[in-house]
C-alpha cells in the first residue's frame, strides 16, 4: 500500500501546487483509517502536520480566495524579518575584508556559508548555512573565481587600502558629503553592430547588424565614463567621441557636478572620489592631478582622493553592469542612441542615471611641467600617500 502511494505521488507532485499537495495527501489518509496519516507521511515525505492541516481543511469543507495557494500573510515569516538585524551583522562580517571594491554590488567574499552562519550563531542569530547563502545574494554578493592580473603579484599594501577606503567612506557618508565612484566604461563602436545578449522580438524577425565590427570612421566609438554617487544611488555618464584622457575624467566630475552635484549637495565644502589606480584617473597622472586642481580651484570643494591598488578589478558595477543588460541585444547605432539607452537604465534597488554626450576633442600626450606640478594645492594622506591626498582651492 505505501508503495502504490509513493507512486502515485512521485508521478502527479509536479502538476500539483502545494494546497493540492496536501489535499491529495490527506484524503489518502483519511481513507486508510487508522494509521493512515504515518503510512501517507512515510509515501510521500510530507509532514504529518501538513496532512493534518489537509485534512483539517477537508472536514471543515474551507476554500481559499481563487488561484491563490495560501491565504494572504500565511507561510513562514523570513529570518530577516523575524530577527532584523541579520541582516547587517552578516555584511560586518563579510565586508571587512571583502576583495574588490567595497562600494561595488558585485562584491565577493571568501568565506563559506557554514563558516558565516556559525559566526553568526555565535552572535545570537539563528541562521542555517543555506539562508546565509541566500542573503549573501541578497546583498549582492556572488563568488568569484580568481583571475590573473597584469601587475603580476599581489601588492602588499592592498588590504590597508581596502581597509582606509572603508572608514573614509563610512564617515563621509555620516556626515552627508557627496561620496562617489568614477571610472570608464570600454570604448564601444557607434553603428550597427553586433551587442552581446538577446531580447524579445517577433519570430522570425531578428535585427539585422553588420556581420564584421570594423569601425565606421564617420559614427568613430564612444567613451562613457561614469559617475556613480553612493549615498543617492544616482548615476550620471559623460558619453565622449574622442581619448578617454585625465583632461576627459575630470570634465565628466565637473560636468555631475554642474549638472547633478550642486543641487543635490548645496552645502557641501568635501568631495570624496574613489577611483582605479590606472587608466585616465592613474594615481601617477600628473595631468589627472592638475585637471583635479582646477576643478578645486573652480568649485571651491576639497577634494578627497583614494585610488584602488593596481590590479584590482574595474569598479562601478552598480553602475555599468545595469547599463549593459538594459542596452544588451541592441545595436548602438548613434551617439543618441547611447545616450537614451544609459538615460532610461535603472535597478531594482532604485538606481536612476543621467547621462550626456561630450564632442569636446582632448588632445593625447598633454604634458605637465614640474612647476606646474609643484604649484598644486596638494596633501598626501600619511596612510598611503601615493594613493590617498587632498586637493584644496588655491587662494590667489
Amino acid at each position: 500500500m505505501e508503495a502504490i502511494i509513493a507512486r502515485k505521488f512521485h508521478t502527479l507532485r509536479l502538476e500539483w501546487n502545494e494546497r493540492q499537495r496536501r489535499l491529495w495527501a490527506a484524503s489518502e489518509a483519511m481513507c486508510l483509517g487508522h494509521g493512515g496519516i504515518s503510512i501517507v507521511a512515510r509515501a510521500t515525505g510530507l509532514s504529518r502536520p501538513t496532512i493534518l492541516k489537509g485534512i483539517k481543511e477537508l472536514k471543515n469543507n474551507k476554500r481559499l480566495t481563487e488561484n491563490r495557494v495560501r491565504r494572504e500573510g500565511s507561510g513562514r515569516k523570513k529570518a530577516t524579518q523575524k530577527q532584523p538585524g541579520l541582516l547587517p551583522a552578516l555584511d560586518a562580517l563579510v565586508e571587512p575584508t571583502a576583495k574588490g571594491d567595497p562600494m561595488s554590488p558585485l562584491r565577493w567574499t571568501t568565506h563559506s556559508t557554514q563558516h558565516l552562519s556559525e559566526a553568526l550563531n555565535e552572535q545570537g542569530f539563528d541562521v542555517s548555512k543555506t539562508q546565509v547563502f541566500r542573503l549573501l545574494h541578497e546583498l549582492e554578493y556572488q563568488l568569484a573565481a580568481n583571475r590573473k592580473s597584469l601587475e603580476g603579484g599581489t601588492n602588499p599594501d592592498r588590504n590597508t587600502q581596502f581597509e582606509f577606503i572603508n572608514a573614509q567612506v563610512a564617515e563621509f557618508l555620516k556626515q552627508g558629503c557627496p561620496v562617489i565612484s568614477v571610472d570608464a566604461k570600454k570604448k564601444v563602436l557607434i553603428g550597427n553592430d553586433r551587442q552581446n545578449g538577446r531580447v524579445w522580438r517577433p519570430k522570425g524577425d531578428p535585427e539585422l547588424v553588420k556581420v564584421y565590427d570594423f569601425i565606421d570612421k564617420e559614427l568613430g566609438k564612444a567613451t562613457p565614463y561614469g559617475i556613480y554617487d553612493l549615498q543617492k544611488n544616482v548615476g550620471w555618464v559623460n558619453v565622449g567621441i574622442d581619448h578617454d584622457t585625465a583632461e576627459f575624467a575630470v570634465e565628466s566630475i565637473r560636468r555631475w557636478y554642474k549638472h547633478l552635484g550642486r543641487e543635490l549637495y548645496p552645502n557641501a565644502k568635501d568631495l570624496f572620489i574613489t577611483a582605479d589606480g590606472g587608466g585616465s584617473n592613474s594615481s601617477r597622472s600628473r595631468l589627472w592631478k592638475f585637471c583635479l586642481q582646477e576643478f578645486a580651484d573652480e568649485s571651491g570643494l576639497t577634494i578627497f582622493m583614494s585610488h584602488f591598488p593596481p590590479g584590482t578589478n574595474k569598479i562601478e558595477h552598480r553602475l555599468f553592469n545595469h547599463i549593459s543588460m538594459n542596452w544588451k541585444g541592441q545595436p548602438l547605432t548613434s551617439l543618441d542612441v547611447i545616450i537614451n539607452l544609459i538615460g532610461h537604465t535603472t535597478s531594482s534597488t532604485g538606481l536612476k542615471v543621467d547621462a550626456m554626450e561630450d564632442r569636446n576633442i582632448y588632445p593625447t600626450k598633454r604634458k605637465i611641467t614640474n612647476e606646474q606640478l609643484n604649484a598644486l594645492n596638494i596633501i598626501r594622506n600619511d596612510v598611503l600617500g601615493k594613493w590617498n591626498y587632498k586637493i584644496s582651492q588655491r587662494i590667489s
